[in-house]
């Protein structure tokens, strides 16, 4: 098994589980470096001074913050050492709140957290009382020199720590202009709600595939040997021009309809199926039900 990125304990009360913190999520994009195109070299970066126009070392580099166009202050390693908070090797549970409390915007990046040596049965123990009580743990921990908000939740047999943003990271969306629910006629919804249950389906994430990398990596594939690539193929495109929305909607439905009777019935939403059949928490309302296994299979 991989070595864990972290390792601690999980502490909520008076209670300390030992645990590897892991990655959940993985990069599967081709990356690329910047090539001379005269020989194919490699270029690298450097560190030049804007006013001297001249490589600076790293030895010379410091660190500052921006208050104003080209006005900085300089943080010295020992401001920093003063900021920072006590190192523990301990994600802090602080809260346990529901589910369908916490908004999916909030969420950020997954992690497993698996139990350290002596810590199966306590680990266990505590994920099947988050699986019963439908909470998630709020918690605090510190990774590489920075505090991170975290929700400790279960995931069939895991337990998945995923970071959270604070509250102040999030744009209010009352800040955008968005159309009001009163602006929303009754035909027209009728008729919307009835082309999303037209294309209702089960949710199965390895549907979705980014079409763009893989004809990526085929063209990469194809050039390493010399030939052409064999591309998958686009959708056709969309039509670009302005029509009536209740037009557009009709088209979109008997399209819809057309399918359903080929098939030999029109589709229809799928009842939702309950978390505690899935291994999963009890079932949560709201965005966070709605949204969370899309998620937790990124």
């Amino acid at each position: 098994m991989a070595r864990g990125i972290w390792t601690g304990a999980l502490s909520f009360g008076l209670v300390n589980i030992p645990v590897e913190v892991h990655t959940a999520v993985r990069d599967t994009r081709p990356h690329f470096r910047l090539l001379h195109a005269k020989d194919r070299s490699p270029i690298n970066y450097e560190r030049i001074c804007q006013k001297e126009g001249a490589a600076v070392g790293w030895d010379d580099l410091v660190k500052g913050y921006e208050y104003e166009k080209g006005r900085f202050v300089v943080l010295t390693k020992e401001d920093f050492a003063a900021a920072a908070l006590e190192k523990t090797r301990r994600i802090d549970i602080l809260d346990f709140v529901k589910a369908e409390d916490i908004d999916d915007r909030f969420f950020d990046k997954p992690y497993y957290l698996t139990p350290g040596k002596g810590g199966d049965v306590a680990y266990g123990l505590l994920r099947e009382a988050i699986r019963e009580s439908g909470r998630i743990g709020i918690a605090k921990f510190i990774l590489r020199d920075v505090q991170h908000l975290a929700a400790v939740e279960v995931v069939d047999e895991a337990l998945v720590l995923s970071t959270l943003r604070f509250a102040d990271e999030l744009v209010d969306a009352g800040t955008l202009s968005l159309p009001k629910r009163k602006a929303v006629g009754k035909k027209e919804l009728d008729m919307a709600t009835s082309l999303v249950e037209s294309l209702a389906a089960e949710w199965s994430p390895e549907k979705y595939t980014d079409d763009y990398r893989e004809n990526l990596m085929r063209v990469i594939k194809a050039k390493m040997k010399g030939k052409k690539a064999d591309l998958v193929a686009e959708e056709p495109p969309r039509d670009a021009t302005v029509i009536d929305l209740m037009e557009r909607l009709r088209q979109s439905l008997d399209a819809s309809s057309g399918r359903g009777r080929r098939r030999g019935a029109v589709s229809r939403a799928p009842a939702r199926t309950p978390r505690a059949e899935t291994g999963r928490s009890k079932p949560a309302s709201g965005s966070r039900a709605r949204t969370s296994q899309r998620r937790r299979a990124s």
